[in-house]
This record gives C-alpha cells, structure tokens and sequence, in this order.
C-alpha cells in the first residue's frame, strides 16, 4: 500500500493504521507500506526487494498526479512484476465514513440553515477534479441543510473562503468544514486556521477507519482479478 508521504508525522502514522487494519481483515495478505515522497520506505525501494508478484495499492483519494505518473515511474524503474490497483475515489464507503465524521461532530441531516465545505486538496488534472467536485451533490441527498460546496485547499479554485461565500450566498448561518483528506497533516493545519477564523468549526479527515482499509482491499481485488482476466 502506497501512501502520498508528509513531512507530518500523523500522515505516516495514519497510512501504518490502516495497513494494520488491512492485515486484520486479511491476515493471509504480505501488507507493506511504502510512500512516494517524504517518508521511508520510499515505493521504489520497497519494489526492488520483492521476490515475486505484487499489487501497489495507492492509499490516495485521486487520481491525480502521484496516482498516474509518480507511482508508474518507480514501478517502471524498479523492473518488478507489479501492477498498479486504482486510487480509491469517491467510494459511497468513504462518503459513509465522512457522514460517520459529521455526526460524531453533532451534525444533523436535518438541521437546517446548515453548510457544509468539503475541502479537498487540488489537482492540475481537470478530470479529477470534477469526480470531487460530484461529492457536494452526493452528501447534500437527504438533508435539508442549506447547501454543500467542495473546495479546494491547494491548486484550482474555488479557494476554502471562496466556498465559505458560496455556502453564505445559499444562506448557511453556519458552516462546518469536512476534510476530504484521509489524514492530519500540514494542509489541514491550514485549513483549520481558516475555519477557526472564519469561526467555523472541522470535523476529523476519514483517518483509518475499517471502511477505508475495505476501500483499499477492493481496489486490490479489482486489480488481481483483472490480471487473472488478461492472462
């Protein structure tokens, strides 16, 4: 499993939590952590001690940069008999996850007057983009609150306050901030600065949850089962 990598120690220790859960869910599995930048063990070490065959699962929530160059280079470079599994995206089990966020935070689904901003990190890849910028309509099914507005805390805009005017314009006389990021780190840092403020309040990323590390594992079945497929 191959994380982003920070120079946070949360990061790390939040990737080594969800490889803990992998391995309970599936005690048969040879689970190793790797990362892509920052931290060790870096991806493409990690590849050249392999023995045999081996799937790189991303623990990262688009397909963004990281997903379709970084870790195709060092599977590349590293000459191993690897395939690449896909990123894990808007799962309804991740959405799930930050539903289980909001409540944990008190939030109601029918609480009215209420905004949400889920704030992802940005990419220069439109297409990407576009599948997070879905995750407004998919979390406002079902509740009366007064709107949700994805925004983004690096790269494209909308800006975090461009979204905070956003949620205001639809008339949110409060507005909780969700991080679309699965842990801690240094961007969310920031973003917490500009929701204290604002006088917002943020609820915790995804973290390692049992649902996240069931996301990871699908996309691991989904890619060995494509190699059985094509062989």
């Amino acid at each position: 499993m191959t994380a982003h990598g920070s120079a946070d120690p949360r990061s790390s220790a939040t990737t080594h939590a969800v490889a803990e859960l992998i391995r309970a869910l599936r005690p048969e599995l040879d689970v190793r952590v790797a990362f892509c930048e920052q931290n060790s063990p870096n991806l493409g070490d990690v590849l050249r001690t392999l023995d045999g065959p081996a799937v790189v699962t991303p623990l990262l929530l688009a397909s963004a940069y990281h997903a379709r160059t970084d870790i195709p280079a060092m599977i590349a470079d590293s000459g191993a008999d690897v395939i690449q599994a896909d990123t894990l995206g808007e799962d309804p089990r991740l959405l799930h996850v930050m539903r289980e966020r909001l409540a944990q935070h008190q939030i109601h689904q029918f609480e009215r007057g209420l905004g949400v901003l889920v704030v992802a990190v940005g990419s220069s890849h439109a297409a990407a983009n576009a599948r997070t910028s879905a995750l407004a309509d998919t979390l406002a099914r079902g509740t009366r609150w007064s709107g949700v507005q994805v925004a983004y805390a690096t790269g494209p805009q909308p800006s975090v306050l461009d979204g905070v005017e956003s949620l205001r314009r639809q008339g949110a006389r409060r507005i909780v901030v969700a991080p679309w990021f699965i842990a801690p780190g240094r961007i969310t840092d920031r973003v917490a600065a500009i929701a204290d403020a604002e006088g917002m309040s943020m609820v915790a990323p995804l973290g390692a949850h049992p649902l996240v590390a069931q996301t990871v594992l699908d996309r691991f079945d989904h890619a060995v089962a494509a190699r059985a497929a094509a062989a």
